[in-house]
């Protein structure tokens, strides 16, 4: 007798037990019920506006640096572009042409090792414009012509998630999926 009421005390009634799995098993088919209702209803109405296309941008430039521009030129972005300030600007130099058509692109700052000294292509920027310099521990009016006319420049606009990228030119063409003929020069 002390083991059937020590068997209802913990366990309950036969009856008890029952209406707990009723219970639990209605609440299952509830939950099943609601989750198909979800995952079946979709949505109906207009198409949102097109997302914004901040992928990154490239743009090239021309520059002759001399002593009456302080060896240095200030690139204004275009206005039609938007730079946020917590974008990556990178600049890359032109250095040689192999075989006619192959371009060898090399990311500023770049240092050369010349008989006068040091030379520096170097740049900095804000979210409007990008400033493109020589520095060296010598007299830039010494510079042969090779050094400051007609330099070329690539200067990417990419998003902050590239902050820690050491990508070639290449390789931020291809992640940008960006050909020559899409870079448009913003100063000769």
């Amino acid at each position: 007798m002390f083991k059937e009421k020590l068997k209802i005390f913990l366990f309950g009634t036969d009856f008890d037990i029952q209406y707990k799995k009723n219970n639990i098993m209605k609440r299952l088919t509830t939950l099943f019920a609601f989750c198909s209702i979800i995952l079946t209803s979709s949505c109906t109405g207009p198409a949102g506006p097109p997302g914004y296309d901040n992928i990154g941008k490239v743009f090239e430039a021309t520059i002759n640096f001399n002593q009456g521009n302080d060896y240095s030129t200030l690139i204004t972005f275009p206005s039609d572009i938007v730079v946020y300030e917590s974008d990556v600007v990178m600049v890359y130099m032109l250095e040689d042409v192999v075989n006619g058509d192959i371009d060898v692109w090399s990311q500023l700052p770049q240092t050369y090792f010349l008989n006068q000294g040091t030379l520096l292509y170097t740049f900095d920027h804000t979210f409007l414009d990008v400033n493109i310099f020589l520095d060296a521990n010598f007299n830039l009016n010494t510079l042969g012509s090779n050094y400051t006319d007609n330099q070329v420049f690539r200067i990417a606009i990419l998003p902050a998630e590239y902050g820690t990228s050491n990508l070639s030119m290449n390789q931020l063409m291809n992640d940008l999926n960006i050909e020559d003929s899409d870079i448009s020069s913003l100063y000769n």
